[in-house]
């Protein structure tokens, strides 16, 4: 049976660099699919082996963390009843026969509720320069550091990404949107292109500085398509009632860029995303790591969608 994408950004329903917010209907908050073992097992292999790299919390955000994790202890089951089962302090995953102890003394909240989902979480909370990462569980991180970014206003994470830094109207809309937030729920989403499967992609803004200064090619071999890989990031975001901070959820697909041959629609969206690629400019291609392989991954996506 072919393997298609569960998420499709690139096909013209999302515009890189964008922030692209779209109302989500709370039923669809958390995504479950087939790989739910797999980057559980993941996530616990991390956390053992880069421990703070993937988990921080600022004193004083324990109320919220535990706001995060009751919602999911209370959507969860509901929402996915054959593969969740909430008895007591323990929730059971069917699918993969853990049994996850909700309150397990000191364990910070937030770190059980990441032990439950394929998301990645991520709170916000308003300060006096604007929103921040107060806490995060950031087992598959895009591209930045947690480490190097814990603690700062958004506009300070956003620093590196074009269109999006300190004075831009992307910075301005985000700290409005944020402070307007009440009770609904709305998704975004972005998309990469990467050599390998690998879903632990930390880059610190050195690294990333490295990288769009040499400009190597990532993609080696006659056909980038054989070995490239579409990474789609899938953000939620919704304002916590009690605590009042953001949570972001961040959710990762990897897909084979030779998945899209198969795909009934291949045409449309093949040439779709070959299009997006082509239009980059040379500091979003810097940014994402495409300089050197833009052509080569656009002249392959070319000969996906006329095949």
């Amino acid at each position: 049976m072919p393997h298609f994408p569960a998420h499709t950004p690139y096909d013209g329903s999302s515009t890189p660099f964008t922030i692209g917010l779209k109302p989500l209907d709370p039923a669809a908050w958390i995504e479950v699919d087939g790989y739910l073992e797999a980057q559980l097992a993941e996530k616990g292999r991390l956390e053992a082996e880069h421990g703070a790299s993937v988990f921080a919390a600022e004193p004083g955000t324990e109320a919220a963390q535990r706001e995060v994790l009751s919602l999911l202890i209370e959507h969860l089951p509901a929402r996915f009843p054959e593969i969740y089962r909430h008895t007591g302090d323990t929730m059971y995953i069917a699918s993969s026969g853990r049994a996850v102890d909700l309150t397990k003394p000191g364990l910070p909240p937030l770190k059980i509720a990441a032990r439950l989902v394929q998301e990645d979480l991520v709170l916000m909370r308003r300060g006096e320069e604007g929103w921040r990462i107060c806490a995060a569980s950031l087992s598959f991180p895009s591209s930045w550091s947690l480490a190097e970014k814990f603690g700062k206003p958004l506009r300070e994470i956003h620093r590196p990404v074009p269109h999006f830094g300190h004075g831009t109207r992307s910075d301005d809309l985000i700290e409005r949107m944020f402070d307007k937030l009440q009770g609904q729920l709305v998704e975004r989403f972005n998309w990469s292109l990467q050599p390998d499967a690998g879903l632990y992609k930390p880059l610190s803004s050195m690294q990333r500085d490295d990288r769009a200064e040499k400009a190597v090619s990532r993609f080696p071999g006659i056909d980038p398509a054989s070995v490239a890989f579409i990474r789609v990031e899938r953000q939620t975001v919704r304002k916590l009632p009690v605590s009042g901070d953001v949570l972001f959820t961040i959710r990762i697909h990897l897909d084979p860029m030779s998945a899209l041959r198969a795909h009934p629609e291949r045409a449309r969206i093949a040439a779709s995303f070959a299009g997006q690629l082509a239009a980059l400019e040379r500091s979003e291609l810097d940014y994402k790591g495409l300089a050197a392989d833009r052509d080569r991954l656009v002249a392959a996506l070319e000969a996906i969608a006329s095949a």
